[in-house]
């Protein structure tokens, strides 16, 4: 397994091991929580020596969502071992999800589309009740009314826009994604302040939000891991890109604030 120099991960080795354990875990269990017999992070000297200080070996973590983006063994050995770079991942990940993008938007961009197809999904899941407290949650209060067709354009917006709507949809949607394909939420979600996030799907509006996936086609194994490890970078970046603006510290007090009240 060897990492192909790639810009668009280059920030997972500026990741906390902590929070780089739900990618490992896409990439090296199945949903029952065996290991994946495609796999060869967890093969490797460095994950054995330093595992779970992921941060040690954040480019074999790079090489395997690569490596799995390279969609069959054939294409991977004419590649020397390597696999492809990972915006083509995400732009094969958003062509069978019929996510709507330009080849020229940069990656980010691009992330947001996917992020904005999949929340619009679970729009359609949802009551108008529902669509209410949600926006209340992700923070678009402002949206004047809670038709799926709005929504999805005020999330889309938001997505694009940054901030913390932002960072809590790309959460929402991590966390349902690993439930739908994984068989449960983030890890991460641990975190008091990150679980007030995401605790309005814990009930009858998650199993709703879980069912919008369930007729994607995951028929490929491939398919099965690349989704959702797109979808964590995805968060991730989110992540780092809040941690670089000082907004993690800013939405943790005021998520603590709401608890205190």
């Amino acid at each position: 397994m060897a990492y192909r120099e790639d810009d668009d991960l280059k920030f997972l080795g500026e990741m906390e091991s902590e929070v780089l354990s739900d990618l490992v875990d896409v990439l090296t269990k199945d949903k029952d929580g065996s290991a994946r017999l495609t796999e060869e992070l967890t093969s490797s000297e460095l994950y054995k020596q330093h595992a779970p200080d992921h941060n040690k070996y954040w480019e074999l973590i790079a090489a395997e969502i690569q490596l799995f983006g390279g969609n069959t063994i054939v294409s991977n050995v004419f590649r020397l071992g390597k696999g492809v770079l990972y915006r083509e991942v995400l732009q094969d990940v958003c062509d069978k999800l019929k996510v709507q993008y330009a080849k020229h938007e940069s990656v980010e961009s691009i992330e947001a589309q996917l992020l904005a197809k999949l929340f619009a999904d679970m729009m359609d899941k949802m009551s108008a009740d529902e669509r209410e407290e949600f926006a209340k949650v992700v923070g678009l209060e402002a949206v004047k009314t809670f038709a799926p067709e709005a929504m999805a354009a005020a999330v889309q917006a938001a997505i694009i826009a940054g901030g913390f709507a932002s960072y809590r949809i790309a959460l929402i949607v991590a966390n349902q994604v690993s439930r739908a394909l994984l068989g449960r939420g983030l890890t991460l979600a641990a975190n008091a302040t990150l679980a007030r996030t995401i605790g309005v799907i814990s009930g009858p509006i998650g199993w709703a939000v879980t069912g919008a996936w369930t007729l994607v086609d995951i028929a490929s194994p491939a398919f099965r891991v690349t989704l959702p490890a797109v979808v964590h970078v995805a968060l991730l970046r989110k992540m780092h890109r809040a941690k670089v603006e000082g907004l993690i510290k800013e939405l943790e007090k005021e998520l603590a604030g709401g608890a205190a009240a």
